[in-house]
């Protein structure tokens, strides 16, 4: 049994001339007025904007589990929580003040863990008296 396959080559225009890929959408490499142009700013306001929303979402997201973690799985929650507001920060979010609360709960969490573990000797513990 034999299995052929076909490839289907890019058509060129001339020899020497530049045929732009989807791969030089921003790169500036192109060769015409829309190369570097508005399409190259397009995609960058497009970039920048998709950063924004991910940075936006990590510093809720920092705040969201380290209100939880002063509740439950503080030592998973608590890290979490410290790491996504950083990123988040770093990543010069809108959200700065929920990403700094963010960072201040998770902080919490490990203070609450610290205490539950130094004051019942495991990391193990249970709310029924």
């Amino acid at each position: 049994m034999t299995l052929t396959a076909s490839v289907r080559r890019r058509p060129t225009a001339n020899p020497g001339t530049h045929v732009p890929s989807a791969a030089d959408a921003g790169s500036g490499s192109g060769t015409g007025p829309e190369a570097g142009g508005e399409a190259g700013s397009a995609v960058a306001a497009d970039q920048r904007r998709r950063d924004g929303r991910d940075a936006d979402g990590l510093a809720v997201a920092s705040f969201v589990l380290g209100l939880v973690g002063l509740l439950v799985m503080n030592i998973l929650l608590g890290p979490a929580a410290v790491v996504m507001a950083i990123l988040a920060l770093a990543r010069a979010t809108s959200r700065r003040g929920r990403a700094f609360l963010g960072l201040a709960l998770g902080i919490a969490d490990l203070v609450v863990l610290a205490v539950l573990v130094t004051g019942s000797g495991t990391i193990s513990w249970s709310f029924s008296g």
